[in-house]
């Protein structure tokens, strides 16, 4: 039976080669876990996504969520699916065994929790975001607020949300006009709209926990006025037990191409002047508190479009498999049978380029995911640092380019089809839709990749870049003894020692003030910046492989030779082209900058 979420082999590979996961055992907090138990997690992410979440995938696209009495109504398919997730331990995967979690590695968290997307991305949103707003509020809210919100959260009787959209405003939070007025009992009262918020009512949980962004009366303008409240939708007592329903008022269901499960709502806060929220941290710093939550749906994000790109891949690559057509160009005799379509060239083209997309963002969600396990548990607190803000570094890329590179697998899984791939015979059309929300998911390309030009590889001294590039070339020495892997290595070199230049002339430009000059390209930089990441990590896995190869484990020769094959294909035919990219970058080019509003 082939595999449909996710190649097991690839999974373990990237595990226990790549990014060797048994040795998180060896630290304190993972002691209890080794291999057999790291496994049985795995597998039962399986086997609950492929018999509870994936069953209803179609179904929740074809029976969008309804306005139905003020609510959010769903089909019955998604409430058991995620009380079946709940029960198995994963919306507490990472946290301590005494708080009734697995104590699991956030590496073997994520793994898990690909199956989970791969199988049904629009039911996988609201754990995600609920595990995100619990670990907001565990961060950085009071003890009463972890008693009365957060405990529930953990349980799973309450998931959250995150509120920051606002109709006149979108990306730009800065604008925002949603209030907050002290109610004199260390209450506020809120007032305002929020627009696109995944997960703002359904009937799965008791309760739902709004995180939403507000400003006080004193609040200065600008982002530096921003707090972050605490909303609940029914107010909770001082037993726990639920009361009142909280002034937040379902307005409306938006609905959308693809993550149709999902309920996407318009929220009034306020519209009968009693709306309770209560005031997370400090005053006015609460886009600050936010970014957590943002950076970590942000890489969830990501991870869900490689999971959809994996998914219509392995797809494709079945069909290409069974289906037969046509013969190969020297073919003359009309009377030989059909061939199967995974013979013709171009079709194995599609198919390759589509493995390099699906499994080089894999590889980076898996490492960002191990970043975060380093960032907390090595011993060495320099080392925690470095972890951490290599993490940092990596989340606009994690986010935005499985954005847009598994967007491409799946219009390539489309292609691999013909015409049956637009018909909904076939599910690969739903995961195109699916996967095209992402690049707009929890920050769009242009603003990821102002992030990373504009402040992420120019903080700290450029700390992160310069610990990012000793990891690029500490892989291209694990490669240099390996003479099969020269002509894979040399190109990620070449354009490693490019991009640094180029790096180092536009932080010049930002330090002399020619922000927007510097900055009007930024995602062309991102896209380079990407594939020199991409290439990297397939570098290590084409290294890893090579070993394996060598090694002499013929049962495994297939699997590294076709790792072997998508490493060379990324390296040899996608990072060099971005050589024209950088020439547009060092030239500042300014044909989009000068074009006019007049002119189109």
């Amino acid at each position: 039976m082939p595999d449909t979420l996710l190649s097991a082999r690839n999974l373990a590979f990237e595990l226990y080669e790549v990014l060797d996961a048994e040795a998180l055992s060896q630290r304190p907090r993972f002691s209890e876990h080794n291999r057999e138990t790291f496994d049985a997690a795995l597998n039962t992410a399986r086997s609950i996504a492929e018999n509870l979440f994936a069953p209803h995938n179609r179904k929740n696209d074809e029976h969008e969520p309804q306005y139905v009495d003020g609510g959010a109504q769903l089909i019955a398919e998604v409430k058991p699916a995620l009380d079946a997730f709940n029960e198995a331990g994963f919306l507490n995967a990472t946290r301590d065994f005494d708080a009734g979690g697995m104590q699991l590695p956030t590496l073997l968290s994520q793994a898990c929790f690909a199956h989970f997307q791969a199988a049904n991305i629009a039911t996988a949103s609201y754990p995600l975001l609920s595990m995100a707003a619990a670990n907001l509020i565990e961060a950085f809210g009071d003890e009463l607020q972890k008693s009365r919100f957060l405990q529930p959260m953990i349980e799973g009787r309450f998931f959250g949300t995150m509120a920051l959209t606002e109709p006149h405003a979108g990306s730009s939070l800065a604008d925002i006009r949603t209030r907050a007025e002290p109610a004199g009992d260390g209450s506020y009262r809120l007032k305002g709209n929020k627009i696109f918020i995944s997960g703002g009512d359904h009937d799965l949980s008791d309760n739902i926990i709004h995180l939403v962004l507000a400003r006080l009366p004193d609040a200065p303008v600008g982002v530096k006025g921003i707090s972050l409240f605490i909303v609940p939708k029914f107010m909770v007592e001082e037993d726990g037990s639920l009361g009142a329903r909280n002034d937040v008022v379902l307005a409306g269901l938006f609905h959308k191409m693809g993550w149709r499960g999902t309920t996407s709502t318009a929220l009034n806060f306020g519209d009968h002047g009693g709306c309770v929220g209560y005031l997370v941290g400090k005053a006015h710093a609460g886009l600050s508190y936010m970014f957590q939550m943002m950076n970590e749906a942000r890489i969830g994000v990501g991870m869900g479009a490689t999971m959809l790109g994996y998914a219509g891949y392995l797809y494709s690559l079945d069909y290409a498999r069974q289906r037969t057509q046509g013969r190969l160009p020297d073919g003359k005799n009309p009377l030989a049978g059909q061939v199967a379509i995974i013979e013709h060239a171009d079709v194995r083209r599609m198919l390759l380029t589509q493995k390099a997309y699906v499994e080089g963002a894999f590889d980076l969600a898996l490492y960002c995911a191990r970043l975060c396990d380093d960032s907390h548990t090595l011993e060495d607190a320099e080392q925690r640092e470095q972890a951490g803000q290599l993490l940092d570094l990596l989340t606009p890329i994690a986010k935005s380019w499985p954005s847009e590179y598994c967007l491409r697998a799946n219009a390539l899984a489309i292609q691999i089809l013909g015409g049956h791939g637009y018909t909904r015979d076939h599910p690969v059309e739903q995961y195109y839709r699916d996967n095209r929300l992402n690049p707009i998911h929890e920050g769009t390309h242009g603003i990821q990749s102002l992030d990373l030009l504009g402040r992420k590889v120019g903080q700290h001294g450029g700390a992160a870049l310069k610990a990012l590039s000793r990891q690029i070339i500490a892989t291209c020495g694990r490669a240099e003894p390996f003479t099969k892997l020269d002509d894979l290595r040399q190109p990620l070199e070449s354009l490693l020692k490019r991009l640094s230049d180029v790096t180092f002339g536009l932080l010049g430009d930002l330090q002399q003030g020619r922000v927007n000059e510097a900055l009007a390209d930024s995602a062309l930089y991102l896209k380079v910046f990407g594939h020199l990441v991409i290439g990297w990590r397939w570098l290590e896995q084409a290294v890893r492989a090579e070993q394996g190869r060598l090694a002499g484990n013929l049962a495994d020769a297939v699997f590294y030779s076709g790792k072997l094959q998508a490493a060379r294909y990324f390296l040899l035919r996608e990072v060099p082209g971005c050589h024209h990219d950088l020439d547009l970058l060092e030239e500042r080019d300014d044909t989009c900058v000068t074009m006019q509003d007049a002119w189109f």
